[in-house]
């Protein structure tokens, strides 16, 4: 296996190295015109974009994507409709899955690491898996090519981090808070409080999400992070707007960010 990193990685990686912050929307695959709504995230300024796979019970989502997956799922997606999707896309920018264990499980773990390298997709993240039982999974991504983005919450310990940031790859995502996603009003001190705390750890980028719904919050946490995961507000715009919305958001967070 190539130690090399990964397109996420390298694409984050670019980033930083040009003294800029990296900006990664969140989008639900099957939600709407989903993949004109990507299209548009890119062209907008998107480093890289998140696609959430629909899974009936997405425990770490909030009110907003728990609807936009209901809709989903009520149109008929499923999750190998979703990357042949992305298989059929060439956005220009990585793109990452983000969906729950028991739908690679269901899939098996090496024919869901194969399918989504044959359709291009950079890197997976599955938050429901604990970093304890990650092993298979990671293996087999590793062995297609698939790199396999760790999440860390507020409450794990320095000796923890440490061992996410080892074995995560792309980023590791610091989880701002405790909680669901979701919009707030300001940002959580414990947003800012997990990226320093990752950045004295590990030199993989450092990106936060959960809980950054504006582009003011994103520039705030990103004087300390490397970048910004932005989900709830992206997909609430798809929803009640559509693409070209999207991408007018993901240029707003693109220019506080710059």
């Amino acid at each position: 296996m190539s130690t090399e990193p990964g397109a996420l990685e390298a694409a984050l990686r670019s980033r930083r190295s040009q003294g800029g912050k990296a900006l990664v929307p969140y989008l639900t695959g099957g939600l709407g015109d989903w993949q004109a709504g990507l299209a548009a995230a890119a062209d907008a300024g998107a480093d890289a974009i998140e696609v959430g796979i629909p899974f009936s019970d997405p425990v770490i989502d909030g009110p907003v994507i728990q609807e936009a997956n209901d809709r989903a799922l009520a149109d008929g997606i499923t999750p190998l409709a979703v990357l042949d999707g992305l298989g059929r896309l060439d956005v220009g920018v990585p793109l990452a899955v983000m969906t729950y264990y028991n739908i690679a499980f269901r899939f098996g773990l090496e024919r869901f690491a194969s399918v989504l390298a044959e359709r291009g997709v950079a890197a997976a993240i599955l938050p429901d898996l604990p970093l304890e039982e990650t092993g298979p999974w990671a293996e087999a991504a590793d062995a297609a090519g698939v790199e396999t983005v760790l999440l860390a919450a507020p409450t794990a310990s320095d000796e923890r981090l440490g061992w996410i940031c080892a074995r995560t790859r792309g980023f590791v995502y610091g989880v701002g808070l405790l909680g669901v996603t979701g919009v707030r009003e300001e940002l959580a001190s414990s947003a800012v409080v997990m990226a320093g705390r990752l950045k004295q750890v590990t030199d993989v980028p450092v990106l936060v999400g959960v809980g950054v719904g504006t582009p003011e919050q994103a520039e705030e946490v990103c004087r300390v992070a490397d970048g910004a995961v932005v989900g709830t507000a992206m997909v609430r715009r798809m929803m009640d707007e559509g693409p070209a919305a999207v991408g007018e958001l993901v240029g707003r967070f693109r220019r506080a960010l710059d």
